[in-house]
């Protein structure tokens, strides 16, 4: 039921591309209030807390969305900024504690830049977040990759 909802709140939306821009710039505040405090939010568009045990990945350094790089030190903290525990050793492990850890594998499209700022709530109705220009986005999930008897 409430997928069908959000279908066509997107579907909706989509058709009315005015109105999509008055409900972002009615959401963004709110995102703001509720995002940036509680998840260190980037404000990115694009967001995919859900797939990262609810940490921001852009507040990686480098900016990586699909784990981490190989500067991880042994103490699992960031290669750049030494002080810092690596966001993917605890997206890991926050990702493990929700009822959806297989997400974590999930790999992402690269980040459109042009989405910074704007409200990711009416990116993810409209679709607007999925959009890969020139990416082939298959495999869905790095798991797909790796072959099961490894």
């Amino acid at each position: 039921m409430a997928n069908r909802i959000v279908e066509t709140l997107g579907q909706y939306l989509s058709g009315h591309p005015r109105l999509a821009g008055v409900v972002a710039r009615l959401l963004i505040p709110v995102e703001k209030v509720v995002k940036i405090p509680i998840f260190d939010c980037r404000m990115c568009g694009q967001c995919i807390l859900h797939s990262t045990g609810m940490t921001c990945p852009m507040t990686c350094p480098k900016n990586l969305r699909n784990g981490p790089c190989g500067g991880v030190r042994l103490n699992n903290h960031c290669e750049v900024k030494p002080e810092m525990v690596c966001i993917w050793y605890n997206a890991y492990h926050r990702s493990q504690r929700l009822f959806w850890p297989e997400e974590i594998y999930d790999v992402q499209p690269p980040v459109d830049r042009q989405l910074k700022g704007g409200s990711s709530w009416v990116n993810y109705l409209i679709g607007r977040d999925q959009i890969v220009s020139g990416c082939n986005s298959e495999p869905r999930t790095a798991l797909a990759v790796v072959p099961e008897d490894e």
